[in-house]
């Protein structure tokens, strides 16, 4: 298989996670976000939205969108999973990751925030005031549903969380590292946010997710 992808970009990043979890070997393809190397037709015509990532599977179809290509890898390539075996269970991690990928994310990508800057002409600091917004609120709601499902879970006589959801890195941890990632870099208060950061931690100390980190990228950059 081939990824393109990005160092920096969180949806690369879920997919690098999800690729180490599974031990799937694959080449690394970088593709500058910052320099429009998407835009460029040997790439743009691989995809309608022409954006990374997109992975190369080994039969030559190329897959855009990274929870689509996650979800591909888990029923390819099933173990270990990640997502877990009960419908219910499922729904849970799917949300949880959503609430980052759909609610999160898609307001503080690089597209965006080069459009205030340069249609909408805001400076850094109106800049930099949306994307603390949206990610510490979003955030607090992602910490508020996990202390409800550590309600749930108690409720079902099921042990605590190790991680977003159960004892094994799930899609929702996916999500969650790399946006980890992107509030640090832009230094968001991550203060009161006790179960989010646990599950963040947690997810660090394993050899997957510190490989597929953007500094350990070949394309990475100071």
């Amino acid at each position: 298989m081939k990824l393109y992808n990005y160092f920096r970009s969180s949806a690369s990043f879920r997919v690098r996670i999800a690729l180490q979890l599974k031990g799937l070997p694959y080449d690394y393809v970088p593709v500058h976000l910052v320099r429009a190397e998407h835009r460029q037709a040997a790439y743009a015509a691989r995809l309608g939205d022409a954006l990374v990532p997109a992975l190369e599977t080994d039969d030559g179809h190329t897959l855009g969108q990274s929870m689509a290509i996650i979800e591909y890898l888990d029923e390819t390539h099933p173990a270990p999973p990640l997502l877990p075996g009960g419908a219910l269970e499922r729904a849970r991690v799917r949300a949880l990751a959503q609430m980052v990928a759909c609610e999160i994310h898609p307001l503080n990508n690089l597209r965006v925030l080069k459009y205030l800057v340069h249609e909408i002409k805001v400076g850094d600091d109106a800049k930099n005031a949306w994307y603390h917004h949206w990610v510490r609120s979003g955030l607090e709601a992602f910490e508020r549903q996990l202390a409800l499902l550590a309600q749930e879970r108690e409720s079902a006589c099921q042990a605590p969380s190790q991680y977003c959801w159960g004892d094994t890195p799930t899609l929702a941890d996916c999500c969650l590292v790399p946006q980890i990632f992107n509030a640090q870099r832009f230094h968001v208060n991550l203060d009161g946010l006790p179960r989010t950061l646990a599950a963040f931690d947690g997810c660090m100390a394993l050899p997957a997710f510190q490989q597929a980190q953007p500094s350990a990228c070949p394309d990475a950059e100071a």
